[in-house]
């Protein structure tokens, strides 16, 4: 296993459990002790975990794992969502996405789509996500703005002050949001406020919103609200959901798609 395969599945136990001693991390991943107290105290250098006697802990209840360690979790769910999100999307239309591995996955499904192959534009994709502009700005026949802003690291997303100049000045057919959590009670929510806050303007500025999320994010809570779930007209997730959570998203008004 690569430093970085076992890097990403260090990450990804952590994030489950919230706590990872050495010598079990060393049994799951099949590694010595020795190699795992090395991997924990290099990622603690780059405050991606807190080192603790014999372990490692996340740093708190806002912990968020970086987008680059987070794009095999649950990847056959996301590839789905994005489909069926991207069959939602129609040629012409103007569309915000946000940051995310879903919506990155939804960006990847409409840059394949036949008929939009050709146009002028065939798309506008507005978007404060750098590897989603980078990924669809070789397409000629999409029209990629982006918000500008402050880089965030973890996500990849640009966030501030300087985004609301360009989200004040224009209107969008569809916001795709990509969430951490989707509540029908509390709403769509990030861990980042600054995240959020560029993510609600995204949806204020659309005529119909689309969360996609796989079932993992439903019925959860996260630190920065995005919206209610009122705003959101659709709920694109996978077939896992519990009918008890889509009767209470469906109460809300929301339309649910499990693929």
């Amino acid at each position: 296993m690569s430093r970085d395969a076992r890097w990403k599945a260090l990450l990804e136990l952590l994030v489950e459990r919230g706590r990872l001693d050495v010598e079990e991390a060393a049994t799951r991943l099949q590694v010595s002790a020795a190699t795992i107290r090395r991997d924990f105290d290099q990622l603690a250098e780059q405050q991606m975990l807190v080192r603790t006697r014999g372990g490692a802990v996340v740093h708190g209840v806002s912990y968020e794992l970086p987008l680059r360690y987070k794009t095999a979790r649950h990847a056959s769910e996301k590839q789905r969502i994005a489909r069926a999100v991207a069959d939602l999307i129609a040629p012409g239309e103007a569309v915000g996405l946000t940051g995310g591995t879903t919506t990155t996955e939804v960006a990847r499904a409409l840059a394949v789509r036949p008929d939009l192959a050709s146009g002028s534009p065939a798309l506008t994709v507005v978007t404060n996500a750098l590897n989603i502009a980078n990924e669809l700005a070789v397409r000629p026949q999409f029209k990629i703005v982006v918000t500008g802003g402050v880089a965030r690291p973890q996500s990849y997303e640009l966030i501030g002050p300087l985004a609301d100049g360009v989200l004040g000045q224009i209107t969008l057919d569809v916001a795709v949001l990509g969430v951490v959590a989707f509540d029908a009670t509390h709403g769509a929510a990030a861990h980042d406020e600054a995240e959020a806050a560029i993510n609600r303007l995204l949806c204020e500025r659309a005529e119909r919103v689309i969360v996609a999320a796989d079932s993992s994010k439903l019925g959860q809570r996260a630190f920065a609200r995005i919206c209610a779930a009122e705003s959101v007209g659709t709920l694109v997730t996978d077939v896992a959901v519990g009918p008890e959570t889509i009767a209470r998203f469906e109460e809300a008004g929301v339309e649910v798609i499990a693929v």
